[in-house]
């Protein structure tokens, strides 16, 4: 069973100067032929392999939609903070010693912020997790690509868009471990099958999705507070994007089903598109009313280098301390040794290659382009 190429809308966003791996288009190919219903499949600038199917891709369903594409980190996304530090009162040195270890329970403090009701409904609605545990992941980042950043701002292309005054605080994190809960509970009862439209399975798995990005979310605000706290300053937020989620969907007549993996929605007004550790960030305006990529944008630069890789590659070349410091002279803070080097700079495509390339394919305007000041990974480093 599966699709037939006559009738399935395939493309990939990409120039000569993205580089894209033979084995994420094949993926994306297979993705779109083998699964019932898929009626387009799309990848983005920052196209690279996954586990079964390729990141950085958007695919539309109609009649059922499969929770596999969503993948396990449910409602991962984006959040862009101004905080009220100014530019010119701090240093990469500063911040760093300020942050010190944001890992670990919520403080007290931030706790008492929490809405408990609502995080017990999270948890009830889920079916795979108590409120201790939601509590217990509540505000850290997780290992991976996620992080926290502190950014100042490098070039404002549209005036008045952000204070280029203002220290400003991404953060990329998701539903820490409940999104993968909730895959690996859907997979032993239904494989990669997917889900019939309207079915009672389908039901319960859209309110587990729901609860998911419910607390990615509030994950995200919770990472932002304490890391705020830390530093002493306060902040407005600007966004928060999800790009790992399924959504009712309307394409070329058909009512459906969208699956974002890896990619970063086009139609919720202003959208981030972050580097590597050591590259810019870019806001960006999606333009409205182009619909040929699934209304979807890259979600970051995308990997060059698979993780097993990066340890061979850039031990040889570059020392732990070498890594822990970028070519913005900003700061990296990272326990993990080896996640330092799974997450270098050069294992990621060139961010700026990657907007270019949507820029061409009129896709986005440029809002501003940001530089890193400090990259919190995974708490102080300890020892080499």
């Amino acid at each position: 069973m599966g699709n037939s190429f006559s009738d399935t809308y395939i493309k990939v966003f990409a120039n000569r100067s993205v580089w894209i791996e033979d084995a994420a288009i094949q993926q994306l190919h297979t993705t779109a032929a083998n699964l019932d219903g898929i009626r387009a499949a799309v990848g983005l600038p920052d196209l690279h392999p996954g586990r079964g199917y390729p990141v950085g891709a958007a695919f539309f369903s109609t009649g059922r939609f499969y929770p596999a594409l969503v993948g396990g980190d449910i409602g991962c996304g984006m959040s862009l903070h101004a905080t009220d530090l100014a530019v010119h009162k701090t240093s990469a040195a500063k911040l760093e010693k300020a942050v010190g270890n944001i890992d670990g329970p919520l403080p007290q403090e931030l706790l008492e912020t929490v809405d408990m009701e609502h995080l017990q409904q999270i948890a009830q609605t889920s079916g795979v997790a108590d409120l201790a545990y939601l509590l217990q992941s509540l505000g850290t980042i997780g290992g991976g690509n996620h992080f926290a950043e502190l950014q100042q701002i490098e070039t404002l292309y549209e005036e008045g868009a952000l204070d280029k005054k203002r220290v400003h605080l991404m953060v990329h994190s998701g539903s820490r471990g409940l999104g993968g809960s909730i895959l690996r509970e859907h997979v032993q009862r239904f494989s990669h099958d997917g889900l019939a439209a309207g079915s009672e399975a389908a039901r319960q798995y859209l309110l587990q999705h729901d609860a998911a990005i419910d607390y990615a979310q509030l994950n995200r605000r919770s990472i932002a507070q304490r890391l705020l706290r830390a530093i002493r300053t306060q902040a407005e937020a600007v966004l928060d994007i999800t790009h790992n989620h399924v959504l009712p969907h309307h394409w070329q007549g058909q009512d459906g089903f969208l699956h974002r993996k890896g990619a970063t929605p086009a139609d919720r007004g202003l959208v981030v598109i972050p580097g590597s550790r050591g590259d810019y960030s870019y806001l960006v305006r999606p333009v409205t009313g182009r619909h040929e990529a699934l209304d979807s944008l890259a979600h970051g630069a995308g990997r060059k280098w698979a993780r097993t890789d990066c340890m061979g590659r850039l031990r040889p070349r570059f020392t732990l301390d070498e890594l822990l410091r970028t070519r913005f002279g900003s700061a990296v803070v990272c326990a993990d040794r080896e996640l330092v080097y799974e997450e270098a700079p050069q294992a990621y495509k060139d961010v700026d290659s990657v907007v270019a390339c949507l820029q061409e394919a009129g896709l986005v305007e440029l809002v501003a382009r940001l530089k890193p000041l400090l990259t919190y990974k995974k708490g102080a480093m300890q020892c080499c």
